[in-house]
């Protein structure tokens, strides 16, 4: 079988198909002139339209019941995932849509492959799924921590870089046989500042209403970010492919990293451009018959 039909949207933070990606270069921060207070309240207003744009599209995706659609996200800690899913799809009927978090695997997990344990939570047809963190954590997390291996009793176990080519080859393979399934999948990474996720750890520690968002192993992880930053560098330059594109979406600024993932969302389901299903001249006549029954009635 050839390639499955794309669903690239352009944008200026999509990961190059090419391999050519790097971190170094990928900005935090919005253009100049694009983010800020002066700007906030244009992006809000900005991410309200299109959240009911995106409520309006997924009425039809439902109804057709022919696309699912993954929503991968991948960040360091205090990026604003979370918040960025509540944004974005909080005009979403939750009938049409899953959220599923994937923390470290517990022992059922452990007793499978890598993988298993996100295929159970795939968004059938006609919805949504979201992953707020994904199988990526697999060639992240366990890059940095390689001692994570040793409790996945992989046989016969390759080298590091070999296992991580190993697995960046099934992922590629994962995702394209979902893609030609019919499965639509983007995948974000919410690419914050060292310096801006210091100031939220600050705001967390500062803030008694927030303390309950820290956490100390978040600073232990941050010691480790040139680690983490290689990590996504190679992990993104591995997968991101026309039927599984990466976004690479400065987050520094939460208003314009809301705004950017909700307009690739939305020009993604305009992409697909689901229908409501025509009935067909039998259904048509007997639903007629029917009126005129409920009409005498």
């Amino acid at each position: 079988m050839g390639d499955p039909r794309q669903y690239v949207v352009e944008s200026p933070y999509l990961v190059p198909f090419d391999g050519t990606f790097r971190v170094a270069d990928a900005p935090t921060a919005p253009p100049k002139g694009e983010g800020g207070k002066k700007r906030k309240k244009e992006n809000r207003e900005a991410l309200e339209r299109t959240v009911a744009a995106i409520s309006e599209r997924q009425r039809p995706l439902h109804a057709h019941d022919s696309h699912a659609i993954l929503l991968v996200f991948q960040a360091m800690d205090a990026a604003g995932k979370d918040g960025t899913i509540r944004a974005v799809m909080s005009g979403v009927d939750p009938a049409g849509c899953q959220v599923s978090s994937f923390r470290a695997p517990n022992a059922e997990e452990l007793d499978h492959d890598f993988l298993w344990r996100v295929i159970k939570h795939l968004p059938e047809r006609g919805r949504i799924g979201i992953f707020n963190r994904s199988h990526y954590e697999e060639v992240l997390v366990v890059r940095v921590h390689p001692k994570f291996l040793d409790g996945q009793r992989i046989p016969d176990r390759p080298p590091l870089e070999a296992l991580f080519e190993e697995r960046y080859d099934s992922i590629r393979d994962f995702e394209r046989h979902l893609a030609r399934n019919g499965t639509v999948i983007v995948k974000f990474w919410l690419n914050v500042g060292r310096d801006e996720q210091r100031d939220r750890f600050l705001a967390r520690i500062d803030e008694p209403d927030a303390n309950w968002k820290f956490n100390p192993r978040d600073v232990v992880e941050r010691r480790k970010w040139d680690a983490y930053m290689e990590a996504y560098e190679r992990a993104l330059n591995a997968t991101s492919r026309p039927w599984a594109p990466w976004y690479a979406v400065p987050a520094d600024d939460k208003a314009f990293m809301r705004r950017v993932v909700a307009d690739i969302f939305l020009r993604t389901l305009d992409a697909i451009d689901p229908r409501f299903p025509a009935a067909d001249d039998e259904s048509v006549a007997a639903m007629r018959a029917l009126r005129e029954e409920l009409v005498a009635s």
